[in-house]
């Protein structure tokens, strides 16, 4: 009976030995994450605030609708406006209709 119980207490002291280490290894990988979640909110945040700073600086300079798809410099203006538009909407939801 004896050598039947140090069996088993073996078998469980490996076993708990195991899932220790295996914890302390996903605890490591956890907080690896952790950090790079923290970097990609970061890096959002940063992004959603230039996005934002740059739509209403577009919004600005056309303001007095100035720049007419007409000419070359008034296309690239146009396209530029839809990008930042389109990123604007992405990332604060659509926009609401001015009248």
């Amino acid at each position: 009976m004896t050598i039947v119980f140090s069996i088993i207490m073996t078998i469980f002291g490996f076993a708990a030995g195991y899932f220790g280490y295996r914890a302390y290894i996903l605890a490591g990988v956890v907080a690896d994450d952790r950090e790079y979640l923290e970097q990609l909110e970061f890096t959002y945040a940063m992004l959603l605030d230039r996005v934002q700073k740059s739509y209403d600086e577009m919004q600005r300079i056309d303001s007095k609708g100035a720049f007419e798809s007409d000419d070359e410099a008034g296309t690239t203006f146009a396209l530029l406006k839809q990008v930042i538009d389109d990123l604007y909407e992405e990332a604060n939801g659509p926009q609401k209709e001015e009248e």
